[in-house]
């Protein structure tokens, strides 16, 4: 599955066919890679083009707890800071600690070594209420078509 818009357009979507998870999405932006009761969270390659460069990341602790509909996270990108609300509810088992001398990962590669954070799932049914990418895609472009 590939996602994109045409080269002139400044916001675009691409997901990477070859990703081994399975990945939803929230209406805030956020992805979320599905592995058992383990989660990815990251931010979409549409997200991180509307913010531009990143330039720094702030992530909870591991150990720390964070609730779907609240903040986790906050990036700040050459223009502005963006807080990262969270789609789920669960435990940080791990943060991506080469984001703290590397922020720009999240722009070269949202979907992989881009991600923000593993979580323990509190809730498994929290997923169903996401977005596939074909959901999202529709989303995300519903009025620039």
């Amino acid at each position: 599955m590939r996602f994109s818009l045409d080269s002139e357009a400044t916001s675009h979507i691409v997901v990477d066919a070859e990703m081994e998870k399975e990945v939803k999405v929230s209406e805030d932006h956020v992805w979320v890679g599905v592995e058992d009761q383990r989660v990815y969270l990251g931010l979409t390659n549409y997200m991180q083009g509307e913010l531009g460069k990143v330039i720094s990341v702030e992530l909870p602790d591991v150990g720390d707890k964070i609730e779907g509909g609240e903040v986790f996270a906050e990036l700040e990108s050459v223009s502005t800071v963006h807080e990262i609300i969270s789609p789920v509810s669960g435990t940080i088992l791990a943060v991506n600690s080469h984001l703290e001398d590397r922020p720009s990962i999240i722009n070269e590669d949202p979907y992989n070594d881009g991600w923000l954070v593993e979580v323990r799932l509190k809730d498994e049914s929290e997923i169903d209420s996401l977005m596939d990418m074909d959901e999202y895609y529709h989303f995300v472009f519903k009025d620039k078509a």
